[in-house]
This record gives structure tokens, C-alpha cells and sequence, in this order.
């Protein structure tokens, strides 16, 4: 009975910035749940071709910063394909430069990106949850939502505030049955960190700084995933649940 808590089958789960990376990898594991997985992102070929990759995937390619674009493109979603049960806000993006010399543009984007998105998509999924009593909706956080590093200012802000608008969403719809919760992934080898596992200072500073001694690898991050999707978490609502080898909990 108590693994069946976790069983997600039959429930439908759309996973934004997912073709490649922690994306892709939260839709595999909740794909192996039993969730039938809807993998979103602007590429339509490189949708298509990770779709390939999962048993019955859908694709929903729409650009996450546009509000019209999301809401339409869920509704529309919706109307045709069936209930989205649980929404995996896991979109962003990282820019480095020291502060002094942030590019203002580069900072709307990533407010725009990782912050902004997390509302448009959130928003319109939430409306079609709300309205059936139910439903899971998981944001992407990070170690940054605590600690700052030299160069990403603007990301740690974005991140933090992931965080509070999880907190946010569980306050306003919990009383609605909804069920919002966040994944604060550590240092993970992802696309998006592919210039400091090259960089072997970096890996070294990381591996003496983690208490586990190394980079994580995506496939961790799916038990909370499953987790926090399923029943298992059916009274956890507006954590954030750190994934991060233990960087938060040790100095």
C-alpha cells in the first residue's frame, strides 16, 4: 500500500524547458511513475525528438514568457488532450557577469525567464486545477534560492523568488486542493553548468564545499519529483525540498 502512494498512474503531467536537462529528466522519472509526460519548450524538433525518447509523450511547444501564449496554449490543451494533473515549472536560464557590469537586458531576461514564467504557466494550469478540486504544481528553485556566488546576483534574486511565490501559491490555493511545492536542486552537470564542469577549479572548490564530494547527477532529482507529485506529499504544501548533496547545510 505504501508504494502506492507514489504511483502516477493515470495522471498527466506537463514539464516546461524540457527537451534536455533537469527538464528531461523529471519527465523520464515521472514518466516511470506511470504519469503520461507533456514536454514543453520553443524547439519543436528538439521537443519531438525527447519526446521519442518516453513511452506516449506529448509535446505543448509555447514560450513560457508570454502570458497570452501559455494561457492559450494550455486552454487549447486541455479542451482537446484532457486535465493537466500536475505542472512542473522547471524553465530558466543563467547569464554571468560581475554585477557592476550586469547587462540591464540580460537581467529583465532572466526575471522575464525564471521568475515571470513560473507565474504565466503557473497561473493557467492553476485555473483548470482549481476548477476539478486537485492538482500538483512542482516549481524549480535552486541552492541559489539561499546562498549567492560571485557573478549571479541576478539569478540568486530569480531563484529567491521562486521560492516566496511557491510559498505564495500554497497559501492562495491550497484551500482550493491544490498542492504547490518547489525543488531546490544543488550543482548538478546540466547543460546549463556545462562551463564550470569544465572548469576544474570549480569542481574542486565544488567537491571540498559538498558534503557528498561531487556534482549530482539529474537522475537524482526525480524521487522528489515522484514525491511531491504523488499522493505521498498529499499534505506538503509550500516547501521548498533541497536536493543539494547537503552545500546548504554545511559551511
Amino acid at each position: 500500500m505504501s508504494l502506492e502512494l507514489f504511483n502516477l498512474t493515470g495522471k498527466r503531467a506537463l514539464i516546461t524547458g524540457s527537451s534536455q536537462g533537469i527538464g528531461f529528466a523529471l519527465a523520464s522519472g515521472l514518466a516511470a511513475a506511470g504519469a503520461n509526460v507533456v514536454l514543453n519548450g520553443r524547439d519543436e524538433s528538439k521537443l519531438s525528438a525527447a519526446a521519442a525518447k518516453l513511452p506516449n509523450a506529448q509535446t505543448l511547444a509555447f514560450d513560457v514568457i508570454d502570458h497570452e501564449a501559455a494561457r492559450m496554449a494550455i486552454d487549447g490543451f486541455e479542451a482537446q488532450h484532457g486535465a493537466i494533473d500536475i505542472l512542473v515549472n522547471n524553465a530558466g536560464m543563467q547569464h554571468r557577469a560581475p554585477l557592476q557590469d550586469f547587462p540591464p537586458e540580460m537581467f529583465e531576461k532572466l526575471l522575464q525567464t525564471n521568475i515571470a514564467s513560473v507565474f504565466h504557466v503557473g497561473q493557467a494550469v492553476a485555473r483548470h486545477m482549481i476548477a476539478r478540486g486537485a492538482g500538483r504544481i512542482i516549481n524549480i528553485a535552486s541552492v541559489q534560492s539561499l546562498l549567492a556566488r560571485p557573478g549571479i546576483a541576478p539569478y540568486t534574486a530569480t531563484k529567491g523568488a521562486v521560492s516566496n511565490l511557491t510559498k505564495g501559491m500554497a497559501t492562495d490555493w491550497a484551500p482550493l486542493g491544490l498542492n504547490c511545492n518547489a525543488i531546490a536542486p544543488g550543482y548538478f552537470d546540466t547543460p546549463l553548468n556545462a562551463a564550470l564542469v569544465a572548469d576544474p577549479d570549480f569542481s574542486a572548490w565544488l567537491e571540498k564545499r559538498t558534503p557528498a564530494g561531487r556534482w549530482g547527477n539529474v537522475e537524482e532529482l526525480q524521487g522528489a519529483c515522484i514525491f511531491l507529485a504523488s499522493n505521498a506529499a498529499s499534505f506538503v504544501n509550500g516547501h521548498t525540498l533541497y536536493v543539494d548533496g547537503g552545500i546548504t547545510s554545511a559551511l
